[in-house]
C-alpha cells in the first residue's frame, strides 16, 4: 500500500481572535488531526472539533514526524486507503518564509501541501512602520546559528529583517553588533504582532536595546544610519595587533591576497586556517568572502587574545578560533574544510598534511607559503605521501624579505 500524505498548512499571526476565510474554516470543521506550537493551540483551540487530536510541534522534530507517520499509516477517521490522510498544521505567518512548510518539504518531499499563508511577521512590522521592504535582507535566527546574520553585517546590508528566538533576542543581537563595531544601525522591535491587546512596536538605539525587557514573540528591523569609509582590499599590516609587537610575524597583505586567490575562496564553503597567529588570513578571508565558515587554529595561547582583538577591530564575527597543538586537536565535530591554509607547522608539515587529507572534502585544496628550500621539500614530499595532487607554485619577493613560494595541493 502506498501511503498518501497531505498537509494543509494555515498561517496565523498573534491575534487571539483570528480571521480565517470560509475555505479554511471548512477544513478546520472537518479536520481530525491538527498540529502546531503551544501558542498556535492557544489561538485556535476553540475552533477545533471536540474530538480533534493535536500533535504539538516541539524539538526534536523527528519525534513530531514520527507521530505524523503513525497518522498516515493508520486506517483512522473513516478514510479509505485511496484517500490521502490529512493533517492540518497551524504555523506562524507565511509557512514558506523560514517556516514549517519548508521543513515538511525537506522531510517528506512527496507529501501534498496546500497552503493558506498570512503575512510573515517582518512584513507586518514593515507595514506597521509604513517602511518599504523590497530592499530588506532577511535573516532567521530562530533555532539557527549567527552565520547569516554575521554575513549580512559584514556585507553592510542597509536594511536587515531578523526573526528572533529566546536565545537570539533583540538585546543579544544589539550586544553582538556593538561588540564588533556595527554601531551605525537603528533598531525597530515588534512584539506580539497581530495581537491588539499586547502588540508593541519600539524604535531605539542599539545601546538602548542591550538593556533587554522584550516580550516574546518578537522580531526586528535594523536600518543603517551610515557606513564608515570603504574597507581596503588587503588590510594594512600595521593595523593589526601583533604577537609581542613583532610586525614581521604576519602574512603580509600582498601575500595574503595571493594566498586567498590560490585557495579560490569565492567557490569554497569551509575554510581552515592553521597557525593563525594574528588572525590576518582568517580575518581577510572573512571580510572578502563573508559566506565562508572559518575555523582557525593556533598553538600559542596568545593567539586567542590576538584573534579577539583583531576580529573585533575589523568587524569579523563568527570565526571559530581554537588554540592548542593542531595534531592533538580533535576535529571530528568541526565542519569539514574544502580549503585549508597552513600558516605554521612547527616542523610537522607531513603529519599535518596527512591529518588534513583525512577530513578534506573531495576537490578541496591546501595552500602553504614556503620560505625555505627545506619547507618546500617537506610540503612536496608530504603532499605526495598523502596522495595529494601538486599544482604549479608562484614565487614572490617583497622588498627585503626572503622570497616566498605559494604552494598548492588538491584532493582529487
Amino acid at each position: 500500500m502506498v501511503i498518501q500524505r497531505k498537509f494543509i498548512i494555515i498561517g496565523t499571526d498573534d491575534n487571539r481572535t483570528p480571521f480565517f476565510p470560509p475555505e479554511v474554516l471548512e477544513h478546520i470543521r472537518h479536520g481530525k488531526v491538527f498540529s502546531g506550537g503551544v501558542r498556535h493551540k492557544e489561538i485556535v483551540g476553540n475552533l477545533l472539533p471536540d474530538d480533534a487530536e493535536w500533535i504539538s510541534i516541539t524539538v526534536p522534530l523527528d519525534n513530531v514526524f514520527s507521530q505524523y507517520e503513525k497518522v498516515f499509516s493508520s486506517n483512522g477517521y473513516g478514510q479509505t486507503d485511496a484517500v490521502p490522510r490529512q493533517i492540518i498544521v497551524f504555523a506562524s505567518g507565511d509557512p514558506l518564509f523560514f517556516g514549517f512548510a519548508n521543513t515538511v518539504k525537506r522531510k517528506l518531499p512527496d507529501a501534498e501541501i496546500k497552503l493558506y499563508p498570512s503575512f510573515n511577521s517582518l512584513q507586518t512590522l514593515a507595514h506597521r512602520l509604513v517602511m518599504p521592504y523590497d530592499d530588506m535582507r532577511t535573516v532567521s535566527l530562530t533555532g539557527r546559528p549567527w552565520h547569516e546574520f554575521d554575513r549580512a553585517l559584514i556585507e553592510r546590508a542597509p536594511k536587515i529583517g531578523i526573526l528572533t528566538d529566546r536565545e537570539h533576542t533583540p538585546a543579544t543581537i544589539a550586544a553582538r553588533m556593538l561588540e564588533y563595531g556595527y554601531d551605525r544601525y537603528t533598531m525597530y522591535v515588534g512584539e506580539h504582532l497581530g495581537n491588539p491587546e499586547k502588540e508593541r512596536i519600539r524604535h531605539m538605539t542599539l545601546q538602548e536595546a542591550t538593556q533587554g525587557g522584550f516580550e516574546h514573540p518578537n522580531n526586528l528591523l535594523l536600518c543603517a544610519t551610515s557606513f564608515p569609509e570603504a574597507r581596503p582590499f588587503g588590510i594594512p599590516d600595521e593595523q593589526f595587533a601583533h604577537l609581542d609587537g613583532r610586525t614581521r610575524m604576519i602574512t603580509k597583505a600582498p601575500i595574503r591576497l595571493l594566498t586567498l586567490q590560490a585557495l579560490e575562496l569565492n567557490r569554497r564553503r569551509v575554510f581552515w586556517d592553521i597557525g593563525f597567529c594574528t588572525g590576518s588570513v582568517s580575518i581577510e578571508a572573512r571580510l572578502q568572502f563573508p559566506h565562508l565558515t572559518v575555523v582557525s587554529f593556533e598553538v600559542r595561547a596568545k593567539g586567542e587574545e590576538l584573534m579577539n582583538i583583531n576580529s573585533r577591530r575589523f568587524g569579523t564575527p563568527g570565526i571559530t578560533a581554537i588554540t592548542g597543538d593542531f595534531l592533538q586537536t580533535a576535529t571530528d565535530t568541526l565542519p569539514r574544510p574544502d580549503a585549508v591554509f597552513i600558516g605554521g607547522h612547527g616542523g610537522h608539515l607531513p603529519e599535518m598534511l596527512m591529518k588534513i587529507k583525512e577530513v578534506l572534502q573531495p576537490g578541496g585544496c591546501i595552500v602553504f607559503n614556503s620560505v625555505s628550500a627545506d619547507s618546500k621539500k617537506a610540503f612536496m614530499e608530504g603532499a605526495g605521501a598523502a596522495g595529494l595532487i601538486l599544482h604549479p607554485s608562484a614565487r614572490i619577493a617583497l622588498n627585503d624579505y626572503n622570497p616566498i613560494e605559494i604552494m598548492k595541493a588538491t584532493l582529487s
